[in-house]
């Protein structure tokens, strides 16, 4: 367990003490060029990279890594409302309001909703007439080349476009992970092959689990992004802060930041459902006994300080939506001793907040 007040290293101290002047940096500088995944000029994916017309007013942007694609701080999670059975009556508005407040990055998964992939159901049905409005990423749980491609195939088709701007491994927790990735007739042949034809634009790798998996993943394919739970409550535990971050950094990549509020349970409105509810929830889900510690403002600026190019969150009505871009539209970086505070105050409800880390992945 780390001290947040008094990190390990001074490398890492000078790091993430930087707040303000790394984001600016590393965030707002001279990338790639747009569109350099482009491998076939009639590829689906060689046009023009998504443009929401209303982003620059609506929030600042930085740069998604050395895509160079300008991405708003606040981006739209595929999870809450989007991924709940037939309930498109409350998801389709959602995604279709937040392109409107001028969010252009969305986020989704083969995996949510379940077998019915209801989260890519409800995009579809906005981005059937909205495509050229968002940046749209997705994500392959399974570690097959051929697992991966009957994923992606059914992505198109439920998601209405013919390509997607970012293709993500989902959920890389462990080495066994990566080597089944990595192996011959593995899923990382599935994103090359669709890189190269000019389905996907990018390449990503996701995790919240442990730093590690992701770190040795990054050594091994140079990909574009990386989408990593990061919260106030990160340096008590498994650090992403600690070697992952700055190693993303380095490599210029997109960082996409989730787990923002932890489902909640990182802020101080929330209260904890009842026990047989939570323990049905999540097998083996750390169990949160009181509310949290931290406002939204305080939960979105704790990671909109880290260099980040985006957060991602997942939002339940529409209301709750219009806060976050609200928040978004009047971030300021936090100073290093607010940084410091806010993760003190998040060492109490630290477990419940990273319940992702706190379960048997073997």
């Amino acid at each position: 367990m780390t001290n947040p007040t008094r990190p390990r290293r001074q490398d890492r101290r000078a790091f993430l003490k930087a707040g303000t002047a790394t984001v600016a940096a590393v965030l707002a500088g001279s990338a790639l060029p747009a569109g350099a995944a482009c491998k076939t000029a009639s590829a689906p994916s060689c046009r023009a990279l998504p443009n929401n017309p209303r982003t620059q007013d609506a929030m600042p942007t930085r740069n998604l890594g050395k895509t160079g694609y300008k991405v708003g701080i606040f981006s739209l999670g595929g999870q809450a409302a989007l991924e709940q059975p037939d309930n498109a009556d409350v998801a389709v508005p959602i995604i279709s309001r937040a392109l409107d407040l001028g969010v252009n990055y969305c986020d989704t998964s083969s995996i949510y909703g379940g077998p019915m992939r209801w989260s890519e159901r409800y995009y579809g049905e906005v981005m059937k007439t909205r495509r050229g409005e968002a940046f749209l990423a997705t994500k392959t749980k399974e570690r097959t080349r051929e697992g991966s491609l009957r994923m992606i195939d059914e992505s198109l088709k439920l998601l209405q476009t013919d390509h997607v701007d970012l293709w993500q491994l989902h959920d890389i927790g462990t080495m066994t992970d990566v080597d089944q990735i990595f192996a011959k007739g593995g899923a990382i042949e599935a994103l090359a092959e669709m890189q190269q034809q000019g389905v996907v634009r990018y390449l990503g790798v996701t995790g919240h689990y442990r730093p590690d998996a992701l770190i040795e993943a990054i050594h091994r394919h140079p990909f574009d992004t990386i989408l990593m739970a990061l919260n106030a409550a990160d340096p008590w535990h498994f650090s992403f802060e600690d070697k992952l971050l700055p190693l993303a950094v380095e490599n210029q990549m997109g960082i996409v930041g989730m787990k923002i509020p932890g489902r909640g349970r990182i802020l101080s409105s929330y209260t904890p459902p009842p026990l047989d509810v939570q323990k049905h929830m999540w097998e083996g889900m750390v169990i949160a006994t009181q509310p949290g510690t931290l406002t939204m403002k305080e939960a979105m600026g704790y990671t909109l300080t880290r260099p980040v190019s985006t957060i991602i969150i997942g939002c339940d009505n529409i209301p709750q939506l219009e806060e976050n871009v609200r928040i978004a539209s009047a971030f300021t970086p936090f100073t290093a001793q607010q940084m410091s505070d806010l993760a003190a105050r998040a060492q109490v409800v630290s477990k419940p907040s990273l319940f992702f880390r706190f379960y048997d992945r073997d």
